[in-house]
């Protein structure tokens, strides 16, 4: 016998599991027997629940000629996924889309050259990294003449594609936004991208452009009410930073922006995506959702699904 007393468990009130509320019911399971329906298959709990809502609230989106915009960072482009959300661009579902520089340096390197992405790690060591001519003094010459032509720097690199019939443009977000008439706004960061070690680089320039931006996208958000859609891809900290700040815009001059949805999508959980977009724009109605899983899998899925369940409506 111990030396430390026990509570006697005689005398616990019971109740039937019948009468119990419960929140998992066999209703809701996954049906894998479901044939070329993907999303009816997937179980109605919780991230199979919260994926099938995003897709209905998108072809509602749709339906209702209400906006769509995606916002993504560079590793996007690089694990190439940018013809799915061009094949969304043409079908009219996506509005718009804004992004951080990277993006811009991928996407330019990928329609001019059919490659991208360098070694950081080895071209660090020798000094090496981000010093491609064509690229640095590339961008960074079309912005100098955006600048002067009063364009969005977006715009400036997508026109540049189009009118010099880059090779590769049938792969670039940049030159298909262009090229169907949807605005592509950047959002740079001075001293974040490889284009910013050039001495070709002008600040001034730079921030004319992407300043220009801003106020385009400012200006795009204003559709979202009742009813928008905003996907972030993958941008952990300027596209969330950005949106917050276009939101405040918005709602500043009058504009009346609620009940719109939003969806971030990335690998891992971050403080500025879930707090920036998931949660305190949906505060006034509205919602949010957070995936996670790597971009080369759960984009093509969703925008699959998403073109699946546009299909049969």
């Amino acid at each position: 016998m111990g030396k430390f007393k026990e509570i006697s468990l005689t005398g616990l009130k019971k109740y039937s599991i019948k009468d119990r509320p419960s929140k998992v019911n066999i209703k809701d399971f996954a049906k894998p027997g479901l044939k070329n329906n993907f999303l009816s298959g997937l179980p109605d709990i919780l991230a199979g629940k919260d994926f099938k809502e995003l897709i209905d609230k998108c072809v509602i989106a749709y339906k209702s000629n209400k906006p769509v915009i995606v916002a993504l960072g560079g590793h996007v482009v690089k694990c190439g996924l940018s013809l799915y959300i061009i094949e969304m661009m043409e079908n009219g579902l996506i509005k718009a889309l804004a992004s951080n520089g990277s993006v811009v340096i991928h996407d330019f390197e990928i329609a001019k050259f059919g490659k991208t992405s360098e070694d950081v790690s080895m071209a660090l060591e020798d000094g090496s990294f981000g010093m491609a001519e064509e690229t640095g003094d590339g961008i960074n010459n079309i912005i100098k003449k955006a600048a002067e032509e009063k364009l969005g720097y977006g715009e400036a690199i997508g026109k540049h594609l189009i009118e010099n019939k880059a090779s590769n443009n049938n792969f670039s977000l940049l030159a298909s936004a262009y090229k169907n008439n949807i605005p592509f706004t950047v959002h740079v960061a001075l001293g974040t991208d490889i284009v910013h070690q050039h001495e070709t680089a002008d600040g001034s320039s730079i921030g004319d452009c992407s300043m220009r931006d801003f106020r385009i996208f400012c200006n795009n958000l204003i559709n979202l009410n009742e009813g928008g859609v905003f996907l972030n891809f993958g941008s952990a900290v300027i596209m969330p930073e950005v949106f917050l700040k276009a939101i405040t815009v918005v709602r500043n001059l009058g504009y009346p922006l609620r009940n719109f949805y939003t969806a971030v999508f990335d690998m891992n959980i971050h403080y500025r995506p879930k707090i920036n977009i998931v949660q305190r724009p949906a505060l006034s109605g509205g919602k949010g959702f957070y995936f996670v899983g790597h971009h080369e899998i759960m984009i093509p899925l969703f925008f699959q699904t998403l073109k699946e369940k546009l299909r049969n409506e």
